[in-house]
């Protein structure tokens, strides 16, 4: 059986000018990267596009730690409305090199439903997050520098939230002192490294609308406080326009293809654990400008990635779902009714009758609390037997659920035209979509909303350091903004080791922070962090490069 990165290579692309051409893209728009990838330049956008295009969102239940298939579940859906005779347009995210070089591997789709080039996008690929990293990291030096000059603006150094970043996963950085040597190597203090998709820099970038936005955003970014307890921003540090003149290129959503030749929007990278978990505002309006369908995924669970598509994303953007996905394999729903990850292989129907509720609950806050219409796309994976397929289809059916089996990880687009054909009829129903919270929802309130009605907490526990942190927010401003929870993406829960659909629970908040640039306040629960580590044998042990260049291991 080939890997998936033998199956993307086997595949000669379309030059990205046809595929271009396809949606109509103009060449004085498009900014070739080569022949296989492309940006397109954001001021089309300023044309109208000749009809709304319907928009499909993808999520899923709580995965296993080695991810379900959601992303290829997306992008096979979307080959198979193009082989229906849709104009499909696909809208991800950008594949992170943590994850990549450590437990997932490779980000970009699975067997015959991939976005390729698959090395080009799984590594450097345009250089977006490279961009991100030396924004975040020239505000973090600008910091640092105001300090040594002569601190004008009474920074206290013990209360900079500011911290750098670097694209891997290095818990070694979690926790540095740095600045060490003489007067001349700056000031010695506390600081600490996250991961560059956990960034505000990348959340500003995924949720601007221009390269004005960009920059009133950046200018708008809490840096620490001051000694008397007020908040410096990066517009006071004057940052706003060097940052950028970095990200102006990386602003411009990215073009590629599908194995089958779908158009691609691949734009941004923001985790949904920690981060609000969706591909830029500006790759999916686009997407939305040219293609008549649009499917677009967002990370990990429902309670994570959809929460944030619908809470966050189409709150600041105006935009709204029209249908839902809801991604589910056998060996989740076994994880989710108590199986050891080894041994999600083997058949075991009690096991995956026990995690069906986990699934039930995502449905249920799709299609009770958004009010948005859904269907449950089994995804197939080799290891599935008929017996297990059926007992969750069977499920499901007498649940009153909507189902579908999906093959496309096996099959490609025509693995996946039962599912499209379901699509097609969800986006014309009438829905009445709503968020879990309204807007200017006090903070308390909004992050209470959203662990009784999609968690099903009992309730929130606010630590004294919270408590502190919601009443500077107050004082500040900023305490009606959205609020983007870090939460594990294992449970409904902030305990990643309770499973399932698990009853009579608090939440418990330990820290907050204001993203005032992303427009959101972060709610830090459980053990949940900022910079993730390598496990004990990381995917980056696989990977490798022949003299010809040819690359290996990426899944």
């Amino acid at each position: 059986m080939l890997s998936d990165i033998e199956i993307a290579q086997s595949v000669k692309p379309r030059r990205i000018e046809e595929v271009a051409a396809e949606l109509g893209i103009d060449d004085a728009h498009l900014i070739p990267y080569g022949h296989d990838k492309a940006k397109v330049d954001y001021n089309v956008l300023s044309e109208e596009p000749s009809s709304p295009a319907k928009l499909v969102l993808v999520t899923a239940i709580n995965p296993t730690p080695a991810g379900e298939g959601k992303t290829t579940t997306t992008i096979g859906l979307s080959d198979a409305l193009r082989r229906l005779g849709h104009k499909a347009v696909v809208a991800l995210r950008e594949p992170s090199l943590g994850p990549v070089f450590g437990i997932k591997g490779g980000a970009a789709g699975g067997g015959y439903a991939q976005v390729i080039p698959m090395e080009d996008i799984n590594l450097h690929f345009t250089g977006d997050f490279h961009a991100i990293g030396a924004a975040n990291n020239l505000l973090a030096a600008m910091i640092d520098n105001h300090i040594k000059q002569g601190n004008e603006l009474g920074i206290d150094p013990r209360r900079i939230t500011w911290h750098r970043c670097v694209d891997m996963n290095d818990r070694q950085l979690r926790h540095v002192v740095d600045g060490l040597g003489g007067v001349a190597d700056g000031v010695t203090r506390e600081d600490s490294y996250d991961i560059t998709v956990a960034s505000e820099v990348m959340a500003v970038l995924c949720l601007a609308s221009s390269v004005s936005d960009l920059k009133e955003r950046l200018a708008r970014i809490v840096v620490g406080y001051t000694y008397d307890q007020r908040p410096v921003t990066a517009g006071q540090l004057k940052a706003q326009g060097a940052m950028a003149a970095l990200l102006k290129d990386a602003l411009k959503p990215n073009l590629v293809q599908t194995l089958e030749g779908t158009p691609a929007f691949v734009h941004g990278g923001p985790f949904a654990n920690i981060a609000h978990g969706c591909n830029s505002v500006m790759a999916t309006r686009m997407a939305m400008h040219y293609g008549d369908i649009v499917v677009t995924e967002a990370g990990f669970g429902a309670d994570l990635g959809a929460e944030k598509f619908c809470d966050i994303k189409c709150r600041m953007a105006g935009i709204r779902p029209d249908a839902v996905v809801v991604v589910a394999t056998v060996r989740a729903l076994k994880y989710n009714g108590g199986v050891a990850k080894a041994d999600l292989g083997e058949e075991n129907l009690k096991a995956l009758e026990a995690g069906i509720p986990n699934l039930l609950r995502h449905v249920g806050n799709i299609r009770d609390v958004y009010h948005l219409p859904c269907v449950v796309a089994i995804n197939r994976f080799p290891t599935d037997t008929q017996a297990e397929l059926d007992l969750v289809e069977r499920t499901c059916r007498e649940l009153g659920v909507n189902v579908r089996l999906s093959e496309v990880w096996a099959k490609g687009g025509v693995g996946g035209e039962e599912l499209a054909q379901e699509v097609l009829r969800l986006v014309d129903e009438p829905s009445d979509f709503a968020y879990s919270y309204e807007t200017g929802t006090p903070v308390r309130e909004a992050i209470e909303a959203v662990a009784k009605r999609i968690y099903h907490a009992d309730g929130v526990d606010f630590t004294p350091q919270a408590e502190k942190q919601l009443a500077q927010l107050a004082e500040n401003g900023f305490d009606r903004l959205p609020v983007c929870i870090a939460k594990t993406q294992y449970s409904f829960t902030d305990d990643a080791t309770r499973l399932g659909a698990p009853e009579h629970f608090r939440i418990t908040v330990r820290e907050l922070k204001v993203s005032a640039g992303a427009g959101f306040v972060v709610a830090l629960t459980g053990a949940i962090m900022t910079m993730p580590g390598l496990p004990k044998h990381p995917a980056a042990e696989r990977i490798d490069v022949d003299d010809s260049g040819k690359i290996s291991g990426l899944f």
